[in-house]
């Protein structure tokens, strides 16, 4: 079982009070939930095939040809028109689809022509197609996962530079602070747009989409880190004086005992305080970077590319800026809660008067 000191029970029972932030992580952690299990709620694949007799999983196994089902197809089979296909024979054999029945890459035009579908619930398109009519539910949920999936991993390699160099500029000082502060003054200063977009326009199109994005995740990373160095600094510098610092160098404790065992877990507070907003500056950079085209490589689905299409198409398509903006307000929305509980719970100026 987890054991956590009593001050870090008083901070998590200060989070659980504030009640906005609290309801909100509540939301947040069941939407992670349920996006870490999406392909069971929208997949084009089936969730169960009974076939005389013989029960097959498609959803995470290897795909199934028409021709294990009875079809004249050696592709991949529609398991849409696999289960009317069922219905029709009154064979016994029957499929469960998942409750939205598309892929986020997916083309579904009945007409033939790919033009944005308004909602149609009989369709199973909830908030309708988009312009080249793949389901624009499906695209906001995997784009989502996807947006949070990448800015965790953003939040993550921003931390672990941001802290090993700014606690060391902090713990050492001297040549080495000067030295790293006249660096980080003049790399805060090359333009991220433009190096974005001249490193992109480089990049050879035959390289694959995740490779595109971990260049993509590296660029955002090495343009962010400077930011978390400037807190780490001052906070070590603050720590460094204290005397417990003093006390477990005269034991002979090592430097690096001295800033993994004793001044990180006291600069704790600003490190988880500063999580939330840095998920949420990643999310609105990606989308921004989609939205201008230079973001996720297509096809990834991406809030920022649906927010293109919807400006693009406002009066002929209007649900599809609708369902993108209003995903990602939501979403920005609960993490800034989360985020300011978490600011405010471990904030010692607001708790720690003697009543």
């Amino acid at each position: 079982m987890l054991n956590l000191n009593p001050q870090t029970l008083k901070k998590l029972r200060r989070f659980r009070q504030i009640k906005r932030g609290y309801y909100s992580f509540l939301i947040l952690a069941g939407l992670m939930v349920l996006l870490a299990f999406g392909e069971l709620l929208i997949n084009s694949r089936a969730l169960v095939v009974s076939y005389e007799g013989e029960l097959y999983f498609p959803t995470y196994t290897a795909f199934h040809p028409g021709t294990d089902f009875g079809l004249d197809y050696d592709y991949e089979v529609n398991y849409r028109d696999l289960k009317e296909k069922f219905a029709a024979d009154g064979s016994g054999n029957w499929l469960l689809m998942p409750l939205v029945p598309y892929n986020a890459f997916e083309n579904h035009a009945p007409g033939g022509i790919f033009t944005p579908l308004a909602p149609n619930a009989a369709q199973q398109h909830y908030l309708g197609t988009d312009t080249t009519s793949r389901d624009i539910l499906a695209r906001l949920f995997y784009g989502t996962r996807i947006a949070l999936i990448f800015s965790i991993g953003f939040m993550l390699s921003v931390y672990l530079i941001g802290i090993a160099i700014g606690c060391s500029m902090g713990y050492f000082g001297g040549v080495f602070d000067l030295l790293f502060q006249r660096l980080i003054e003049i790399w805060s200063n090359v333009p991220f747009l433009y190096m974005v977009i001249i490193i992109f326009s480089v990049i050879p199109a035959a390289f694959s989409v995740p490779t595109r994005i971990a260049i993509l995740l590296a660029v955002m990373v090495l343009f962010s880190w400077t930011g978390m160095t400037y807190y780490m600094r001052t906070e070590t510098y603050k720590e460094k004086a204290r005397d417990y610092v003093a006390a477990a160098r005269v034991i002979g404790a090592s430097d690096s005992r001295i800033i993994f065992k004793h001044i990180l877990p006291n600069v704790l507070s600003t490190l988880v305080t500063f999580m939330p907003f840095t998920i949420v500056g990643a999310v609105s950079a990606i989308t921004a970077l989609d939205f201008l085209g230079f973001g996720l490589p297509p096809p990834t689905p991406s809030l920022g590319e649906l927010l293109k299409q919807g400006t693009a198409n406002l009066r002929t398509a209007p649900w599809i800026v609708i369902s993108a903006f209003g995903t990602l307000v939501a979403l920005l929305t609960l993490v800034t809660f989360v985020g300011e509980a978490v600011r405010e719970s471990f904030d010692p100026k607001t708790y720690s008067i003697y009543r």
